[in-house]
């Protein structure tokens, strides 16, 4: 299911990710970003008329603009994983 284990900084084997085999829909990508909202790992993700998404970490951090649906899928992916690793540091 998994690839094989990748050491991260801190000794411990994480999985790489598998690779997509289909490009993420408009769909796929906004409920990632209800999501990272309503759970707080962004501040807001709105999807601009021209496909791209509007992300904000905090109230106060600057507008990034990701360019379609798989921009917002990956940074999903980057926040779970960011989430995984710090998660078996403090273990």
């Amino acid at each position: 299911m998994f690839g094989p284990p990748v050491p991260c900084d801190g000794g411990i084997a994480i999985p790489a990710r598998n690779p997509r085999t289909r490009t993420p829909s408009t769909a796929e990508a906004g409920a990632w970003a209800e999501v990272l909202v309503r759970h707080q790992l962004l501040h807001a993700a709105v999807l601009a008329p021209n496909g791209q998404w509007l992300t904000q970490d905090r109230p106060e951090s600057p507008v990034r603009v990701r360019n379609g649906p798989a921009a917002m899928v990956e940074l999903a992916a980057d926040i779970q994983h960011r989430i995984r690793t710090t998660r078996n540091r403090t273990r």
